[in-house]
């Protein structure tokens, strides 16, 4: 690189500051709580979000037994090098929201953990798409497994991405 282009590389660069909270702090209440007193407690500010929620900056976060909704906007830092929200930042969202609307019909002492993701992306996004809206809901629960899908939606309503997942129910180890 020559001395014009880092200059224009440092005139050029953002930054961005986060912060979050020990998650560790919050890990005893998987076993006293059910997973939708978790959810509605993170929904509500009691409970301060978990530290990935902070890095990809959501901007909203509403649960119901067997739903929940994560909305975020898009923003530079989510982009990768073609200049559109990076696949990695989509798939977190379609995890998050079909993985926690499994956790969202957990009764306290239960656990839960993703055996798999299956993601179909449709369209590409931009700071331009406004704000995203992922929705999962539960589609069959037993006793070891469940299965979820999430739908990633753009301002205008428009299919983003759509998922299915996994997730494989255990008993958590008492406190």
């Amino acid at each position: 690189m020559t001395q014009t282009q880092d200059a224009a590389t440092a005139a050029d660069r953002r930054t961005r500051t986060f912060g979050w909270s020990d998650p560790a702090e919050h890990a005893s209440l998987l076993g006293q709580r059910s997973g939708l007193e978790l959810m509605l407690a993170m929904a509500s500010g009691e409970l301060p979000p978990p530290p990935i929620m902070r890095l990809i900056d959501v901007a909203g976060f509403h649960a119901r037994e067997g739903s929940i909704t994560v909305e975020i906007d898009p923003q530079e830092f989510h982009y990768n090098p073609l200049g559109t929200v990076h696949g990695g930042i989509i798939s977190t969202l379609l995890d998050t929201a079909a993985a926690c609307s499994v956790h969202s019909t957990l009764p306290a002492g239960v656990g839960y953990t993703s055996m798999d993701l299956n993601v179909r992306f449709l369209r590409a996004v931009t700071i331009g798409s406004g704000r995203l809206t992922c929705t999962g809901e539960v589609l069959q629960r037993g006793r070891r497994t469940a299965l979820a899908q999430a739908r990633l939606t753009d301002a205008a309503g428009r299919l983003i991405a759509h998922a299915t997942s996994t997730c494989m129910l255990f008993d958590l180890p008492p406190a």
